[in-house]
């Protein structure tokens, strides 16, 4: 079976064959239609003017009730689109606004800087001028208060580490009478040793001076 023969799409130059054409191709574009509606319950309207501006239409249900229904729904959309479109115009001038600020911004920094002053009256620099010293002032004021605060904390660091020391002296002082009592102690117990022993020995030595003089007083 052979294949057939694809038509290449493009304007058929013969009169009589772009007709019968049209009226075979707008038959079944009608077709299609109609089973679409079925189909799928859907509102199908066709309106088709041939190249003699010959005017031909179908339509699933009433013409005007579908093209009324066309034209709410285009309404809705462009009402539905106004709001996004005035977002939008307030968004780009936003936009200008905040940029024409960072660029004004951009610049006056830049003139404290020194730099692009060329332009400026006398006016213009002499209140420059006047930007520069309030804020050196304000930051000479800024300084002195930093170091006012240094110096604070570091005084009352030198406090505390005065008191530890004064802490750590007096426990030291502790420690070392403490040792010395023991010392005193132990040299006091060494004495007391030495002098029972020393008794301890003279009393050992009296019963034999006793039995010497009962031994001469029985020989008598």
């Amino acid at each position: 079976m052979m294949a057939r023969e694809k038509v290449e799409i493009k304007k058929i130059d013969n009169a009589s064959a772009r007709r019968v054409t049209f009226t075979k191709r707008r038959r079944g574009l009608f077709k299609k239609a109609e089973e679409l509606s079925v189909l799928c319950d859907a509102d199908v309207a066709i309106v088709l003017f041939s190249s003699n501006d010959k005017l031909f239409t179908y339509s699933s249900s009433s013409m005007e009730e579908i093209l009324e229904r066309r034209s709410l729904h285009s309404k809705n959309l462009e009402m539905s689109n106004q709001p996004s479109l005035k977002l939008q115009l307030v968004e780009d001038t936003n936009y200008a606004k905040l940029s024409e600020e960072v660029a004004e911004r951009t610049l006056q920094l830049r003139r404290l800087r020194g730099e692009e002053l060329h332009g400026l009256s006398i006016e213009d620099l002499h209140e420059l001028e006047k930007s520069l010293e309030a804020g050196l002032s304000r930051v000479v004021a800024k300084k002195g208060e930093v170091i006012t605060n240094e110096i604070y904390h570091l005084q009352e660091k030198e406090v505390k580490l005065m008191e530890e020391n004064d802490k750590l002296r007096l426990e030291l002082l502790k420690m070392s009478n403490a040792r010395k009592q023991i010392i005193f102690d132990y040299a006091s117990g060494d004495d007391g040793e030495s002098s029972e022993s020393t008794n301890i020995c003279n009393f050992a030595g009296t019963p034999q001076d006793y039995e010497s003089s009962g031994t001469s007083l029985k020989l008598g």
